[in-house]
């Protein structure tokens, strides 16, 4: 498996456009074949802090993700909405993915 953590710092004039941007991209990005877990979290006491959990069946599958037209087009523009780029933290599973689910 592919996880991890990503920690995205929006401007705070561009923190509301980045939330309805991405809330639109959670539902698709579960439906894809290689995606187990997709989280998308924003922090309680920083509203310009979004956290993104993933987990995917490999590297080729987030590969696939990030190649999409809507994630490479985010990609590119992605500083216009962020204050400084992503930080992220490749995390080793040591639980089931989707242990929650019934």
């Amino acid at each position: 498996m592919h996880a991890f953590i990503l920690h995205a710092h929006t401007r705070p004039e561009q923190a509301e456009a980045f939330e309805r941007l991405f809330r639109a991209h959670v539902e698709p990005s579960r439906a894809e074949p290689g995606c187990i877990e997709y989280h998308m979290l924003r922090d309680a006491q920083d509203p310009t802090l979004f956290i993104f959990y993933e987990v995917w069946a490999s590297p080729e599958a987030f590969a696939e993700h990030t190649a999409l037209p809507h994630m490479r087009a985010f990609h590119e523009k992605r500083m216009d909405y962020l204050r400084r780029d992503f930080e992220v933290r490749q995390i080793e599973m040591l639980s089931p993915a989707g242990a929650a689910r019934a």
